[in-house]
């Protein structure tokens, strides 16, 4: 049994609630507290994680213009920023965790994301 078995399919229905937990759930934890930067910050890629799973070519798309393999590119860029934002914003107490946590999240979903069968990019 393969390790990566976060298929297109199962990588689509992620996609939404993400997007939209991004944006409401700064709200909800009050982030912000050591920088007014860690509110935003999520806001603004959750609307744009919203926006991309929009455009994704994915059963879930809407309009269905960006490559698959450029929405994981930019998931892990996402990811990776996310594990660093910490240290590069310093955001700390609960505003850290939840970009270290988040961040660990999307690098690992893209780590345990299956091959595309017969897909050329």
């Amino acid at each position: 049994m393969s390790l990566r078995f976060v298929t297109r399919s199962v990588h689509a229905y992620l996609d939404y609630p993400v997007a939209i937990a991004l944006m409401v759930l700064p709200f909800v934890l009050g982030l912000g507290q050591s920088n007014p930067m860690a509110f935003w910050l999520s806001v603004v890629t959750g609307a744009a994680a919203f926006v991309l799973t929009v455009l994704t070519d994915h059963h879930l798309g809407i309009w269905r213009v960006l490559p698959y393999k450029f929405h994981l590119a930019v998931d892990l860029i996402v990811g990776i920023t996310f594990l660093f934002a910490p240290s590069l914003f310093g955001f700390s107490g609960l505003d850290a965790i939840y970009y270290w946590l988040n961040g660990a999240a999307v690098v690992a979903v893209i780590s345990l994301s299956a091959p595309e069968q017969g897909v050329t990019a």
